[in-house]
């Protein structure tokens, strides 16, 4: 179990690197390409996954260089909090900066790095790789499993 829930004590722009990344429940829900209405900025979420996901294990197959190798890879930083409403409405980071507690099954709370998928909110056998679908067909893939 983390160092008695830091979470709940340290402020997301003071917590360390192992703090900021212990955050991550693994679901890889941002790693899903997403398409946003110019005019009304809502954001819909589609099942085509990055590339270099390893779906099994729902991390970045090449973490240290994902920025490199994918320029618009999203680099979660704790200077763009205000900007982390795309997120889903699990997700760690945007629930701990609009000061809402944890789910249950957060890796952090269950002690298992499994609960994410155990509760069916990973992506793990959602998704179908980039590399399959041509960038203009996003749209045919949007799904409504992710709030």
């Amino acid at each position: 179990m983390a160092e008695s829930r830091f979470w709940e004590t340290v402020p997301l722009a003071e917590m360390s690197q192992p703090q900021w990344e212990s955050l991550c429940d693994g679901c890889a829900r941002c790693c899903l390409h997403k398409l946003e209405d110019a005019d009304s900025g809502e954001v819909f979420y589609t099942g085509v996954r990055c590339r270099y996901l390893d779906e099994q294990g729902c991390r970045c197959s090449d973490y240290e260089r994902r920025s490199q190798i994918v320029p618009n890879c999203v680099h979660l930083r704790v200077e763009d909090l205000t900007e982390y409403h795309w997120l889903p409405g699990t997700c760690a980071y945007r629930l701990l900066a609009e000061g809402k507690p944890l789910f249950d099954w957060h890796p952090l709370l269950s002690g298992s790095p499994d609960s994410v998928h155990e509760a069916g909110i990973s992506i793990r056998g959602r998704a179908i790789s980039d590399e399959f679908v041509h960038p203009d067909g996003y749209d045919e893939h949007i799904v409504h499993w992710v709030d």
